[in-house]
């Protein structure tokens, strides 16, 4: 199975903006018995689906763009694939605790959508690990990527808290706050501007090391049309942090994205 987004996919809003997507629906298409607004039962899970996200052309940019995007969240003992964590194994999966490993997009984007004489950032791929813990209907997940392949190289650390509120048995809420942290060689691939670069764009060079890189908060919806068809809406804001909001090529420090989906449970 190979899940690949088009070239021009900003990878880190489309996993910020989907990331929930798999709580949400083990969640909503849990067991009867589940309590309202515990955490969601285990469970084999086939959802795939078709949406639309608005949001900018790359972190920082003040230009916005639709994008339609694929909807995968799938689960079949160990095995998973969702845009949250990638394609990999689940090695403990407990009612309380996950912990997982896979392979999963890093940061990318377009020539045409970064300044003039920046060029592209190419797509990558990252090895990913990560633990999530679930209490009192909370989920936490820490997270780190090792980008292995394209994109900024380098490595990001991602920390998320997020907690479904279950307004029925058909409509659920799900708020999420997180925060990013990458070393330096991601944040200078990214946000970094070299003498080439500065000499074709016109813009001072820049160059960073390592820091938090972003924080987002978002409020997710669901709504089950049937016992197998969903809909939802995702609405978030990101804003950069530390020193790479100083970049030469951020327009934009603080953008909104919005996301609507349909998803179809086999």
């Amino acid at each position: 199975m190979q899940i690949r987004l088009p070239q021009k996919f900003p990878a880190s809003l489309a996993t910020l903006a989907l990331a929930p997507l798999a709580l949400w629906h083990s969640a909503a298409f849990a067991q009867d018995d589940q309590p309202p607004g515990g955490p969601p039962m285990g469970g084999d899970q086939f959802v795939i689906g078709v949406g639309g996200m608005y949001e900018p052309g790359y972190l920082g940019s003040d230009s916005y763009r639709f994008q339609p995007l694929p909807v995968v969240d799938i689960k079949y003992d160990r095995f998973f694939a969702n845009f949250e964590d990638g394609i990999g194994l689940n090695l403990i999966d407990t009612e309380n605790v996950t912990i997982g490993a896979g392979v999963t997009m890093a940061d990318n984007y377009r020539a045409s959508d970064a300044p003039e004489g920046i060029g592209k950032l190419s797509f990558g791929v990252g090895a990913r690990g990560f633990v999530k813990l679930r209490q009192a209907g909370f989920e936490a997940t820490l997270g780190g990527m090792q980008i292995v392949t394209g994109s900024t190289g380098g490595f990001v650390a991602d920390a998320t808290v997020s907690r479904p509120v279950f307004i029925n048995e058909s409509f659920m809420l799900m708020p999420s706050v997180g925060v990013r942290w990458a070393d330096a060689k991601h944040n200078d691939r990214y946000f970094g501007v070299n003498a080439a670069q500065s000499t074709a764009s016109g813009l001072s060079q820049f160059s960073t090391g390592s820091g938090f890189l972003d924080a987002k908060a978002e409020l997710g919806s669901m709504y089950l049309v049937t016992d197998r068809i969903s809909m939802g809406v995702n609405a978030g804001v990101t804003t950069l942090l530390g020193d790479v909001r100083n970049s030469p090529i951020v327009e934009r420090r603080t953008s909104p994205y919005v996301l609507a989906f349909v998803g179809y449970r086999f």
